[in-house]
């Protein structure tokens, strides 16, 4: 049985007990149950295991876009690769956010609902200018970034760092080999850390579903449908058709292949956390090379915000037809805009589009309290938008690749069985 197979399980069983405590009220807030498992035993194992995965990313990102520029091994290549791969982010984005906004305004979500009570928590946050997102690309401390996890700043110093010791590597053989070793340690801690994947993905998944359960989805049920149903239509037949269209890889393929890193994706809610699954899914089944997908990986865990943007679209003509606000052209204009901004300069973080929401709601006069609507059953959907974020970043990777030549091995990407992250993982 691989590692994908052990996941799959953990998912359903974890999905199968958390709503078994919901349903039969073992998991009141308080009680035995979840004290010491939802809060406890779930919490825990779901929490060493994102963290774990988190420990990883900075050092990940940096020392794979090191040795994917020292792979590349020519400026103009990467330069190609970085526009391709910006160009088809941005586009993916907007076809998104444009996507959920049609369906949204077509089934009228929001419409009949009685507004939310103005105590909420959030409280607007004003959305960041473009020459803010610009100056915040080059870090003034690139330690501190690094630190804070500030991806965009930590992908432009690793990208200055790997073109200048390009250029002299005739002179510094022993801090490329050091880049290349680093690289080839943090992979091998990727390989010890899935082992625990199949645990964790059952404790994350059995904690969340205990507590929210269906009794959510009830007065929401409408809002839910119609966001889950654009974001599963995105990750399975618009991206995938793109596929096809412009690359002309089999849709099928591709589907199976990232399947175990939309699992990953799921359970964490975290685009960051999810980027050695996915480089993992990229490189090892679909053949990319790591010279294109440890850029275009990093890269879109940073500004691929797909999912997170049609949660925005949904979210927005769902709060204006609650409180019976009519959008004008310039303000579904102005959204789309917006969730590309956002997208941008936002962190691939669990909640985060919770925060980015704001960010839209203020510019299109819409009262921030509405989010308290919502919020409940975010993390549910944030955990779809995500799969749906990750599946992006593969496809983009592969479009890329193959728009290369010689960076995607079509015999890997053909081959079912090749790279099953179980083999990696037992080397």
């Amino acid at each position: 049985m691989n590692l994908t197979q052990k996941v799959l399980i953990g998912l359903m069983a974890g999905l199968f007990l958390g709503l078994t405590l919901n349903a039969t009220g073992l998991s009141v807030s308080g009680g035995f149950v979840d004290t010491y498992l939802s809060e406890g035993i779930f919490a825990l194992g779901g929490k060493l295991f994102v963290n774990a995965l988190k420990m990883l990313v900075v050092p990940l990102v940096f020392f794979s876009i090191v040795c994917g520029v020292l792979g590349i091994g020519d400026i103009k290549l990467l330069g190609r690769v970085g526009s391709k791969s910006f160009g088809l982010y941005m586009s993916t984005t907007a076809i998104a956010i444009a996507t959920a906004l049609i369906a949204a305004t077509i089934f009228s979500v929001g419409s009949g609902i009685e507004p939310p009570p103005t105590d909420s928590d959030f409280s607007g946050k004003n959305a960041p200018s473009l020459v803010q997102v610009i100056t915040d690309i080059v870090p003034s401390n690139p330690i501190a970034a690094m630190a804070e996890g500030n991806m965009l700043a930590i992908i432009f110093y690793a990208l200055i760092f790997g073109i200048c010791l390009l250029s002299i590597k005739d002179k510094a053989p022993v801090v490329i080999q050091f880049a290349e070793q680093m690289n080839e340690l943090m992979m091998k801690m990727v390989e010890i850390v899935m082992h625990f994947a199949p645990y964790a993905v059952f404790c994350l998944i059995a904690k969340v579903m205990a507590q929210l359960g269906f009794d959510l989805f009830v007065e929401l049920i409408f809002y839910v449908l119609v966001l889950a149903g654009v974001l599963l239509f995105h990750g399975f037949v618009t991206l995938p058709s793109a596929l096809k269209a412009i690359s002309g890889l089999n849709p099928r393929i591709f589907l199976k292949k990232i399947r175990s890193a939309q699992m990953f994706a799921f359970s964490t809610a975290s685009s960051g956390a999810t980027i050695p699954a996915t480089l993992q899914a990229v490189e090892n089944r679909m053949g990319v090379k790591g010279s294109v997908a440890s850029f275009t990986v990093p890269f879109g865990a940073t500004i691929n915000m797909d999912g997170t943007a049609m949660m925005q679209g949904v979210a927005t003509v769902f709060i204006a037809n609650v409180y019976g606000l009519d959008l004008a052209l310039t303000d579904y204009l102005l959204i789309v805009l917006m969730s590309i901004l956002a997208s941008i300069g936002t962190a691939g973080v669990p909640g985060v589009g919770l925060i980015m929401l704001t960010m839209v709601f203020t510019q299109v006069n819409l009262p921030v309290e509405g989010i308290a609507l919502i919020i409940g059953v975010d993390r549910l959907m944030d955990m779809i938008r995500t799969s749906v974020n990750i599946t992006g970043d593969a496809a983009v990777s592969c479009v890329v690749a193959k728009s290369e030549n010689d960076e995607l091995d079509m015999d890997v990407f053909n081959d079912p069985h090749s790279g099953v992250l179980e083999e990696h993982v037992t080397q």
